[in-house]
C-alpha cells in the first residue's frame, strides 16, 4: 500500500481528528508508564489492550509503525532495580535485558492476530546521517509492504549522552517523517492537552493549530511512575515538529487509544501548520546537541539568513568549541545572536586558518579539499 504523496496529506493534515479512520499509515507512539507497572514489569494487560486496537487496524489495511518505550522499564525488576538508574551504563544495562523482554511480549500479543512485528532500533545518527538514513527508510519501507508492524526504539544499550533523541515521543516525530506518514498519535496515561493540572481547574485542549493556542498553558512533567523520561512537554514538542513540517498528530492517552484512531473527540489535536522537512533539518533545528560556534560578519548573516546562501570562511570572524567535521555548530552574528543551525564541514582546528580568505585562494594553498563551503545551505536550518 503506498503513503499519500506529500501535498495531498498536507492537504488532508488540515482536516480534524474525524480523518484518522482514512489515514493510510500512521506512527504510534506509546509511553512506558502505559506498558508498565509501578514496580517495572510489563503489564501485560496494558499491553495487550494496545495491541488489540493497533491489530485490529492493520488487519483493515492501515499501515502501522509503534515506536514503543518501555525497554529499560521492562528490565528494572530482573535486574532488582526499584527505580529508573541515572548513569548511562545502567541504563544502557537495563534496555538490554528489557528489551528482549518487551520484543517477545509484543511477539506474542501481535501473533495472537496473525500481525507480524519487527524489532527496529534507531540513534540519531541512522536518521541524520545520509547513508543510514536511506538505510532505514528502505528497511522499514519492505517492513511496510510486507505487512509487518515494525516496533521501534531508540538503541538506548549503545546510544551516548550526545547523540540521544532524548526520549521517544522526539523519536517518533523524525520516525514519521522518515516512512513519510500521514498522521502521528502519540500515546500516553494523559488523555489530552489541559490548560492547567486539571485538579486545579485545567481544562482540556481539543485543537491546537499553531503556538499561539500554548500561550499561557502550564504543561507537566514526567509521571508520577517515574519510569519514563519524557512528559506533556516531549509530547507537546514532538506533536508541534510534526505538525510543523506536514504531518498532524494527536496526543491522547493509551486508554482511549480505540476510539482515537476511529476518529472520535478525544485528545488534542494538532492541525498541519507548515510544509514537509528533510528529517535531517528537524533533527537540526529541535534535537541536536550542536558542538561549537561560529560567529560570522553582517554580510555573512544577510546571505545566510536572507539569501539562504552557504556559509563561506570569508564571513566567518572567530570559532569556538570543539568540533570534527559532520558536527551541528551554531552560526551567529557579531552580538552573539544565533541565527542558524548547521552540520560543519570542517574541523575546529582546520577553521582559524581559513577565516577571512576565499576558497579559491584555500584550494590553492591547501588543496582543492579545502574548496568548500564551512556549511552548505542543504544543511543549514534558520532559527
Amino acid at each position: 500500500m503506498t503513503t499519500l504523496k506529500a501535498d495531498v496529506a498536507l492537504e488532508l493534515g488540515e482536516r480534524g481528528r474525524e480523518w484518522l479512520p482514512e489515514a493510510q499509515r500512521i506512527v504510534v507512539k506509546v509511553g512506558s508508564s502505559s506498558l508498565t507497572t509501578i514496580r517495572g514489569g510489563i503489564s501485560e494487560q496494558s499491553l495487550a489492550a494496545l495491541v488489540d486496537t493497533l491489530a485490529e487496524r492493520a488487519n483493515a489495511g492501515t499501515e502501522i509503525v509503534l515506536v514503543s518505550s518501555g525497554a529499560i522499564a521492562a528490565g528494572l525488576a530482573p535486574l532488582g532495580l526499584a527505580k529508573r538508574p541515572r548513569d548511562l551504563a545502567t541504563q544502557q544495562a537495563a534496555a538490554s535485558v528489557g528489551q528482549g523482554l518487551l520484543m517477545a511480549r509484543y511477539t506474542q500479543a501481535f501473533g495472537a492476530h496473525g500481525v507480524t512485528v519487527s524489532q527496529v532500533l534507531l540513534t540519531a545518527d541512522d536518521l541524520v546521517r545520509r547513508t543510514q538514513y536511506k538505510n532505514a527508510h528502505r528497511a522499514l519501507e519492505k517492513l511496510l509492504n510486507l505487512g509487518v508492524v515494525p516496533v521501534v526504539n531508540e538503541n538506548d544499550t549503545v546510544a551516548t549522552h550526545e547523540i540521544r533523541f532524548g526520549d521517544n515521543d522526539r523519536l517518533a516525530a523524525l520516525v514519521a517523517h522518515l516512512v513519510h506518514a500521514d498522521a502521528l498519535v502519540l500515546l500516553s496515561d494523559v488523555d489530552s492537552v489541559y490548560t492547567g493540572p486539571p485538579s486545579e481547574g485545567g481544562e482540556r485542549i481539543p485543537h491546537i493549530g499553531g503556538s499561539q493556542d500554548l500561550d499561557g498553558v502550564r504543561i507537566g512533567t514526567a509521571g508520577v511512575a517515574g519510569v519514563g523520561t519524557g512528559g506533556m512537554a516531549t509530547k507537546i514538542e514532538a506533536a508541534t515538529i510534526a505538525a510543523s513540517s506536514g504531518i498532524p498528530a494527536l496526543v491522547t492517552s493509551t486508554a482511549a487509544a480505540a476510539r482515537a484512531l476511529a476518529g472520535e473527540d478525544v485528545g488534542t489535536w494538532f492541525s498541519v501548520s507548515g510544509r514537509r522537512k528533510p528529517v535531517r533539518l528537524l533533527w537540526l533545528a529541535h534535537l541536536a546537541a550542536t558542538r561549537g560556534t561560529l560567529t560570522v560578519d553582517d554580510g555573512a548573516v544577510r546571505a545566510v539568513a536572507q539569501r539562504h546562501r552557504s556559509l563561506l570562511p570569508a564571513g566567518i570572524t572567530a570559532v569556538n568549541g570543539d568540533f570534527e567535521a559532520g558536527d551541528p555548530v551554531e552560526i551567529a552574528d557579531q552580538a552573539g545572536h544565533v541565527v542558524a543551525r548547521g552540520i560543519v564541514n570542517f574541523s575546529a582546528d582546520e577553521l582559524p586558518a581559513m577565516l577571512g580568505r576565499s576558497t579559491m585562494d584555500l584550494g590553492r594553498e591547501l588543496g582543492p579539499e579545502y574548496e568548500r563551503v564551512v556549511v552548505h545551505t542543504d544543511d543549514l536550518v534558520l532559527l
